[in-house]
């Protein structure tokens, strides 16, 4: 990933920025062009609430590489208070007892490295609340 790519998707990738439809209110994380459910091409950035809970989740067991030291782990898709819903890495529990409609909080952490000595990615990740 580039920096530039890096700058461009700050907002979203570090202050939890959607987008809401100002023709019928639809919040898109991340934002989009055109609202799916009404049509409209006007939008307001809105910031998420950094509180939510798990519709879904999945433990990883098998990573990619980039994520072996972590295995297992889990993925899970939640809905945020006010609308909106994010992917994020499960942190700080074990994946084994999450559960579905489970209170979470999204927190500020590492996600990866480009080697050993390249670029720190950092996001959110969602820990029990």
């Amino acid at each position: 990933m580039t920096v530039a790519r890096i700058w461009r998707e700050r907002g979203r990738r570090y202050r939890l920025e959607a987008a809401r439809c100002k023709g019928c209110g639809k919040v898109f994380f991340p934002g989009r062009l055109v609202c799916d459910k009404c049509g409209s091409r006007e939008f307001e950035e809105i910031r998420l609430s950094d509180k939510g809970k798990i519709l879904t989740y999945t433990v990883i067991r098998v990573p990619p590489p980039a994520h072996t030291y972590e295995t297992p782990y889990a993925v899970a898709i939640v809905e945020l208070e006010g609308g909106g819903r994010i992917t994020a890495m499960a942190a700080d529990c074990d994946p084994e007892k999450l559960e579905i409609g489970q209170n979470v909080r999204v927190v500020f952490r590492k996600i990866s490295q480009d080697g050993e000595k390249g670029i720190k990615f950092y996001g959110y990740k969602v820990v029990p609340a």
